[in-house]
């Protein structure tokens, strides 16, 4: 499915803004590069190990992305890369992070975040990778790790907060996924397992994965792929106030991956059975940008 180049979209000041999507292929073993629009699309990484999550950095010229390797060998790890796929290199090695999943880079503090399914962890590192540090902890050992309700799958960050936001997804459609909030540093005298400021913000959701935060509108994004009503969708929910999550787009064929562009008021996401949308923020103007991709993780947009 193709679509016509993108000629950017207009900035307040008047300014052409132009960007880039970079899109994950898990099928394919391979990393994408496109417009906002579908067009000029190019593989720029391919050999990767069942890749889940990627995050841009666009003033250091690198992007980053997680492989989940095989779940069951404890063999995940996080490369990163050029924007055009050269100068790739392996900064969190196999066997540091179990089936690492969404990434969320934090350019201020100079750090990476990412959730650790079969990990059952939050962890961070420097952009190096390393000091390598677990956040939090939901389980340990094997059998803890056949408990679907302590994966870990999405993670942002709230850096005005110090706040860490992720999901525990549950069973597949289980209806028992939840989204998660604690300060990011640990309090003294407590560890990642013990620690007290877990809050669980909602639960008995369908199957939470990927999180995006709007920063300047205080608002938290996530994608379920769960069962409908309100699984395979995208939500959004302020995070300052108590309020009911709206839910802004439907029918999703599994959910995944989110990314958003807050001055051009739009987000795009993808979904396990290969498509990419775009919407307005509020999800008005939903529109398929491509089709039957593969099957589909995460996404990230920057401009570049």
């Amino acid at each position: 499915m193709s679509a016509p180049t993108d000629p950017g979209t207009k900035a307040p000041s008047g300014a052409t803004r132009r960007g880039r999507l970079f899109v994950l292929e898990l099928s394919g073993d391979r990393i994408h590069s496109m417009n906002p629009d579908g067009s000029d699309r190019k593989v720029i990484v391919a050999n990767c190990r069942h890749p889940d999550g990627i995050a841009v950095d666009t003033a250091a010229g690198h992007i980053y992305w997680t492989n989940m390797g095989i779940p069951s060998r404890d063999d995940g790890s996080i490369e990163r890369a050029d924007l055009d796929g050269g100068h790739r290199k392996v900064i969190i090695p196999q066997g540091v992070t179990y089936t690492p999943k969404q990434l969320h880079l934090e350019k201020a503090g100079g750090k990476l975040y990412w959730s650790d399914r079969e990990g059952m962890r939050v962890m961070r590192a420097n952009l190096d990778g390393s000091q390598v540090e677990t956040l939090v902890e939901t389980g340990r050992g094997d059998a803890d790790r056949r408990d679907e309700m302590r994966w870990c799958v999405g993670i942002t960050v709230d850096p005005k907060r110090g706040k860490i936001y992720w999901t525990q997804k549950g069973p597949t459609k289980g209806g028992l996924g939840s989204l998660r909030r604690a300060h990011i540093d640990i309090t003294e005298g407590e560890t990642a397992a013990t620690r007290s400021d877990i809050e669980v913000l909602f639960d008995r959701l369908p199957e939470p994965i990927d999180l995006e935060l709007d920063l300047t509108n205080r608002l938290l994004y996530w994608t379920d792929r769960g069962d409908p009503p309100r699984g395979n969708t995208v939500n959004r929910v302020p995070i300052d106030t108590t309020a009911t999550p709206e839910i802004l787009v439907k029918h999703l064929m599994e959910g995944i991956g989110i990314a958003l562009d807050i001055p051009g008021n739009r987000m795009f996401v993808t979904d396990f059975a290969g498509s990419i949308y775009s919407a307005d923020l509020d999800g008005k103007n939903e529109r398929m940008l491509l089709g039957a991709q593969g099957n589909l993780t995460g996404i990230a947009y920057a401009e570049v």
